[in-house]
C-alpha cells in the first residue's frame, strides 16, 4: 500500500512589485512535482493579502487568514521562498507566521533563498530562531541562489540547472524524511506546546 503523499505547502514570501520570488518559487515548485510523495500547495503571500495588523485574542479571525490557516494547517511541511531585505526576511513572512501558532507545530520547514552577495542566507538564518519559537523542526540544507538575477535566464531557468536541482533534490528529501517522520509521530502522540 502506497503512503498517503505528504501535503508540502510552499509559500512564497515577496510581494514586492517586481519581484523576483515567482521566478525562483516557479523553479522550486516544479523540482518538488518531480518528488513523487509530494502533493504541492503553492501559497503567494501576494495573493494571500494577509492583514499587516494582528487581531486581539478572541476577536474573529479575518477572512483572508481563515483561508491561509486551513492550508497551514493541513500541511505536512513547508518550504520558504524568501529573498532577503536589510540582513533578514520580507515583513510579509513574518505577518504569515505571527498569525498562527499550532499550524506549525512539530512540522519541517526548508528554504529556498535569493538574494545578492549571501544569496539569502541571512534571511533564513533568521527564520529558523523564530521558527524554533514556534516549535517548528527546520531542515539542515537550504537552496540559495547568490547573484539570483544572473542566476536564471530570460525564460526564468537556471543558466546551470545541474547544481541546484541537485541541491533541491537532496533538500527535498530530507523534508520528505522530516516529515513522513513527525507526520508518523503525530499520529501517535499529538504534539503539545507550551
Amino acid at each position: 500500500m502506497e503512503p498517503t503523499p505528504l501535503r508540502l505547502v510552499v509559500v512564497i514570501a515577496s510581494t514586492r512589485e517586481g519581484r523576483f520570488g515567482p521566478t525562483v518559487g516557479n523553479w522550486f515548485v516544479e523540482q518538488a512535482r518531480g518528488h513523487a510523495d509530494l502533493d504541492i500547495d503553492v501559497l503567494d503571500l501576494a495573493e494571500a493579502a494577509l492583514p499587516d495588523r494582528l487581531t486581539g485574542y478572541g476577536s474573529p479571525t479575518p477572512d483572508a487568514v481563515a483561508a491561509v490557516t486551513t492550508r497551514l494547517a493541513a500541511a505536512d511541511a513547508f518550504v520558504i521562498v524568501t529573498p532577503e531585505y536589510n540582513h533578514s526576511y520580507p515583513a510579509p513572512v513574518k505577518t504569515l507566521i505571527d498569525w498562527h501558532f499550532t499550524e506549525w507545530q512539530a512540522k519541517p520547514v526548508a528554504f529556498v533563498s535569493y538574494g545578492g552577495l549571501s544569496g539569502g542566507l541571512r534571511a533564513v538564518e533568521h527564520l529558523r530562531g523564530v521558527l524554533a519559537e514556534l516549535h517548528a523542526v527546520t531542515v539542515r540544507d537550504t537552496v540559495s541562489f547568490h547573484g539570483a538575477w544572473d542566476r536564471f535566464g530570460p525564460d526564468a531557468r537556471p543558466v546551470d540547472p545541474a547544481e541546484c536541482t541537485a541541491a533541491a533534490k537532496s533538500m527535498l528529501d530530507q523534508l520528505a524524511w522530516w516529515a513522513r517522520a513527525l507526520r508518523e509521530a503525530r499520529a501517535v502522540r499529538p504534539y503539545v506546546a507550551s
